[in-house]
């Protein structure tokens, strides 16, 4: 739902000012990838496996202890999962704030801006905490239900995410090569 909700960004600032990219250039470029998929994927990607090995460690897994069905760690192993599941969403919320803008900050267009985005993530959040809380789905994904510590471990998320993005911006606009990139 947020991916969609971005269909509805305005243009950055200062977007106009720039020079077209030339026409044989495609949409997605090196650039947006590498932003995507080793910056940003990495990240959450990382933030993710801290919520499970968190989880499981406070459990008082080690390795090579069995987490099978019928197993004691058997119930945590299904919260670490469901603490990554839900880490993957907190990720992506923090990741599509950052994605708002290519080199303006956040503080330009407004973290408000864009009520589609917002609504797209409250549905996102109530989508899953019936995917994790509903005991129907429980049974059906093999979530569990997380206790109010492990969510507020994964609270700082979006804002790790989309700060490293915003600090990575900044450092782009102060250090640039002062020709602005297209696009």
């Amino acid at each position: 739902m947020p991916a969609l909700a971005l269909s509805r960004e305005p243009a950055e600032p200062g977007l106009m000012d720039r020079p077209p990219r030339p026409r044989s250039e495609g949409v997605i470029r090196g650039p947006m990838l590498i932003r995507a998929w080793l910056f940003l994927g990495a990240l959450v990607a990382a933030l993710q496996m801290a919520g499970f090995f968190y989880v499981l460690t406070r459990a008082g897994r080690h390795p090579g202890a069995p987490v099978g069905v019928g197993q004691p760690l058997h119930h945590a192993y299904q919260q670490a999962t469901t603490m990554t599941f839900l880490g993957m969403i907190a990720g992506q919320i923090g990741t599509a704030f950052a994605v708002r803008t290519q080199r303006a900050s956040l503080r330009s267009v407004g973290v408000f801006s864009n009520r589609y985005l917002l609504m797209g993530i409250a549905g996102e959040l109530l989508l899953a905490a019936v995917f994790v809380y509903a005991p129907p789905f429980q049974k059906l994904l093999g979530t569990a239900a997380l206790p109010a510590s492990d969510l507020l471990f994964m609270l700082p998320y979006p804002f790790i995410v989309w700060g490293a993005d915003e600090l990575r911006r900044y450092l782009i606009r102060r250090h640039g090569s002062g020709t602005p990139q297209p696009g």
